[in-house]
């Protein structure tokens, strides 16, 4: 009878010890994912940093040489106020992509300006805001990867019933605003 008892205490610590490291390396596991996500979303702020301290420079070379529309660069100046005081992540992101859309207004407004494009300051602007462009897609993009990793992670089974235990929430992914794929419209009426 001991042995018998015995073999059932051995099968009741071992399946208990396979649950405990299964529970430490699934929460390690969600702790690493959620971390992932997290730091790319760092490196999303700052090159989004990045862009909006070039963009008063940009803006005051516009009008130093161009008389347009003070609305647009108003639009971007605000964006850009919205932007640094966002308290979360999905604030930013809203803030992200009115800036968005009011840069792309200015840049298109800009086109029309062949002597502000002639400038070298504003060239030179315009190919610092073209490589900061591209670090946002980047950067962008490998935050969507990191979440799209992180919450497949969470929804899998049984890592599912760890994330839900310890309050591991599915995140948000970094989505373009709705029409973003059509071109801003210009209009020039004084």
């Amino acid at each position: 009878m001991p042995l018998a008892r015995n073999r059932t205490l051995l099968i009741v610590l071992g399946v208990v010890a396979v649950l405990l490291v299964w529970v430490w390396t699934g929460y390690n596991g969600l702790i690493n994912a959620k971390g992932i996500v997290d730091g790319s979303w760092a490196q999303v702020e700052t090159q989004y940093q990045r862009r909006m301290d070039l963009v008063p420079n940009l803006v005051s070379t516009v009008k130093g040489a161009a008389n347009f529309e003070q609305e647009t660069l108003t639009q971007v100046t605000q964006a850009r106020t919205n932007w640094l005081s966002a308290d979360n992540r999905g604030e930013q992101i809203g803030a992200a992509e009115d800036f968005d859309s009011a840069l792309a207004r200015l840049l298109v407004t800009v086109e029309n300006y062949p002597q502000l494009q002639a400038t070298q300051a504003f060239r030179d602007f315009m190919t610092q805001l073209e490589g900061t462009e591209n670090r946002i897609s980047t950067a962008r993009r490998d935050f969507n990867d990191a979440v799209r990793a992180y919450n497949i992670r969470t929804r899998r089974f049984p890592t599912n019933i760890l994330a839900g235990m310890f309050g591991f929430a599915a995140e948000s992914y970094f989505e373009s605003a709705e029409g973003s794929e059509n071109a801003p419209p210009v209009n020039f009426e004084d």
